[in-house]
């Protein structure tokens, strides 16, 4: 056995093509025939031919890699970046995001890179990034409305996508739930197991999400005749969804039904519940939101409506991959819808 590493020769001799057809197959040229394609990388697995990255982006003029930016609108002045980057990796949703944009890259031997941008000097490192060619692109994970990141790489011109519709219109493709579909569901099964006193721990008012999923929450309740429910605002965290839960309960010991706008905050509630000597569900009713690993490990499991975070962020960096490509040039909107999963909280 050679100590050599496979080349393209070997390639193009063990599939019985040429060296340049070979080549076009390596480097992703579209106009070549599928069972070609098959024929090469069957091949290509055979030798465990491995392309050079350095030759393969000179001929495609790309770098193969994709910023992965986890955005926001700046940290507090006694925050900071590794703060910033705590919460973002306790939160299970940015692991459910990762894995998505992980498993579409993987195969065509792409790769992320994680970046924070919670400040001015980070935001210029994002864009300097893309526009020396180090990322091809960037799918962008906002966590506040008034974020400046996306118009930014708008504005520059710089091939991005964006999980959830920005808050004002830029040209930029984006992928999102129907947040309000699922305040809707929430509603409509506290109502439907029998509940007469709901509330609500919301998510932050200032993400479009909190915003959304509350409204559909509340006009589904109204549109049944509960036109005042209780509302405890959250941020989307464990420590929030107990302190609203307690806020809640204080000003409200009557609930019956409780929906928290994400997982981490129900299973918060579920905690206040019990510590105050309520059961779930036989005394109070709780659902969460996203359906995370959380809904399960919760006690009693939970009842929640599922948001496909992973199909989400597949679709996000699938999008984005056709701009690099210039196969998509006018921006575009994926919009997903939830599903409401019934355990044993409702």
């Amino acid at each position: 056995m050679s100590d050599q590493a496979p080349t393209l020769e070997d390639v193009a001799r063990e599939a019985g093509v040429s060296r340049a057809t070979v080549s076009r197959v390596v480097n992703g040229v579209r106009n070549v025939d599928p069972a070609i394609q098959e024929l090469v990388n069957r091949a290509i697995e055979r030798t465990g031919y491995a392309p050079n990255r350095a030759a393969r982006a000179l001929v495609t003029r790309r770098a193969e890699t994709i910023a992965l930016v986890v955005s926001g609108a700046g940290a507090p002045a006694e925050d900071g970046q590794d703060a910033f980057a705590s919460r973002v990796f306790a939160d299970p949703f940015f692991g459910r995001v990762v894995a998505g944009v992980v498993g579409f890259l993987r195969p065509r031997s792409m790769h992320p890179v994680l970046m924070f941008a919670e400040s001015a000097e980070d935001r210029r490192e994002v864009l300097t990034c893309l526009r020396q060619g180090r990322a091809d692109g960037a799918l962008v994970v906002s966590t506040h409305a008034d974020d400046p990141l996306p118009a930014l790489l708008a504005g520059a011109g710089l091939p991005a996508v964006l999980f959830a519709r920005p808050a004002r219109l830029l040209p930029l493709s984006y992928v999102d739930l129907d947040h309000r579909h699922g305040g809707r569901l929430a509603a409509e099964h506290l109502l439907a197991t029998g509940c007469r006193r709901p509330a609500t721990v919301a998510g932050p008012l200032a993400v479009s999400a909190g915003q959304e999923r509350l409204a559909g929450f509340r006009d589904t309740m109204a549109a049944h005749g509960h036109p005042h429910v209780p509302v405890a605002e959250g941020g989307f965290t464990l420590e929030s969804g107990i302190s609203a839960a307690q806020r809640l309960l204080d000003g409200h010991p009557e609930v019956d039904g409780v929906f928290a706008a994400n997982d981490l905050m129900a299973q918060g509630v579920c905690q206040v519940l019990r510590e105050r000597g309520r059961r779930v569900p036989d005394d109070v009713a709780v659902i969460g939101f996203d359906d995370s690993g959380i809904a399960l490990s919760c006690v009693p499991p939970l009842t929640t409506v599922r948001q496909p975070v992973e199909q989400m962020a597949a679709e996000m960096a699938r999008l984005l991959d056709a701009h690099i490509r210039k196969e998509r040039t006018e921006p575009t909107s994926v919009v997903f819808a939830p599903e409401l999963v019934v355990r044993d909280t409702t």
